[in-house]
């Protein structure tokens, strides 16, 4: 393995020079920089990055923090790799990695966060699945360590934050269905205390009290984000003696499993069950009859957190002047045949 000592032998220049060159440091010229990169790839240069990361107190990593709670896992979801995508083609610019790290299901977050603080894996950190009171918010605020999160909470502090647009998705969908001629509607909440299924819940309320319908307690629907909540939501509303006439999803994966269930007892989506699901995902444009959704582009998203994050990194914010990001995702209506009108 050639090191920067023998690099710098090899074009007969200091190390400091060399190692301003590859840094991409302003102070050296266009030519010297060229010269070494073109040598460094020649000879098989490899950067100690252990050393590095030792001598300028920082790792060049990032983290993005998940949790494989229950709900999740077994899912066929690609959520995450498709904001992986977006975070890590920002990172490229700067020749940042990026870290994931997943919660187990069985460890309190916060007492995992503290483990990662504590290791200095890594300079900045991403995280998910917020709760509407998140501890982590309050450690990582504590650390003074640079973070975004996906997903906004009540936890107070002057920190960025991006979330998808649960609201929203909630308020359009029952205008969608009411002007459909639906009036006894259900909603499909997460089982679990994360924020966005109270953000969904508040969207729903107040999309009903605009039309003048009731809100009907019996209607809210608790189950796992997950294809075996689906299937757990279709047998509670076959269950039900007043079945809704229409249902919005707050999770994509939903629509799989309560597919299925409606399948196995001989109804249809559309016409014995109105559905509308959270977002498109290549599983759900071959459902048939094709799923009413809503579509945004995880890449993107990905790249907003991630200069969301930068832009509150001090080696990086003069580059994302973006200040303290805080921001709703909008995310658009797809039409399907799923939710049609009642007969």
């Amino acid at each position: 393995m050639t090191g920067i000592r023998q690099l710098a032998q090899h074009l007969n220049l200091s190390i400091g020079t060399v190692s301003r060159a590859l840094n991409g440091k302003p102070d050296v010229n266009d030519e010297t920089r060229r010269r070494v990169l073109d040598a460094a790839a020649a000879i098989g240069y490899v950067p100690n990055q252990a050393g590095r990361s030792l001598r300028q107190g920082n790792t060049n990593a990032i983290g993005f923090m998940i949790e494989l709670g229950a709900d999740i896992n077994g899912n066929s979801d690609t959520f995450f790799m498709g904001v992986f995508d977006g975070v890590q083609s920002v990172l490229a610019r700067h020749h940042l990695d990026l870290v994931a790290l997943p919660c187990p299901t069985d460890e309190n977050p916060s007492a995992y966060l503290q483990r990662m603080i504590g290791r200095r894996l890594v300079d900045g950190l991403i995280i998910s699945a917020t709760h509407r009171k998140d501890p982590r918010i309050d450690l990582l605020m504590g650390a003074r360590i640079p973070f975004v999160a996906l997903g906004r909470s009540e936890t107070p502090g002057d920190y960025p934050w991006l979330d998808l647009d649960f609201d929203g998705v909630a308020r359009r969908a029952i205008d969608r269905l009411v002007a459909a001629g639906h009036s006894r509607i259900a909603a499909a909440v997460p089982s679990n205390d994360i924020n966005l299924g109270f953000v969904f819940l508040d969207g729903y309320k107040a999309a009903l009290k605009r039309h003048g319908l009731p809100f009907d307690p019996g209607l809210v629907m608790r189950v796992p984000s997950s294809e075996l909540g689906g299937y757990q939501l279709g047998h509670d509303i076959l269950a039900m003696e007043n079945r809704p006439s229409a249902i919005v999803l707050h999770y994509e994966l939903l629509a799989l499993g309560l597919y299925r269930q409606l399948a196995e007892a001989g109804l249809q989506p559309g016409r014995d069950l109105a559905i509308i699901g959270f977002r498109d995902n290549p599983v759900s444009r071959y459902m048939s009859p094709r799923l009413t959704c809503f579509r945004l582009s995880l890449r993107d998203l990905g790249i907003s957190l991630a200069e969301a994050l930068l832009a509150n990194m001090p080696g990086y914010a003069d580059q994302y002047p973006l200040g303290v990001v805080r921001r709703v995702v909008p995310m658009d209506l797809v039409d399907g045949r799923s939710d049609v009108p009642p007969a």
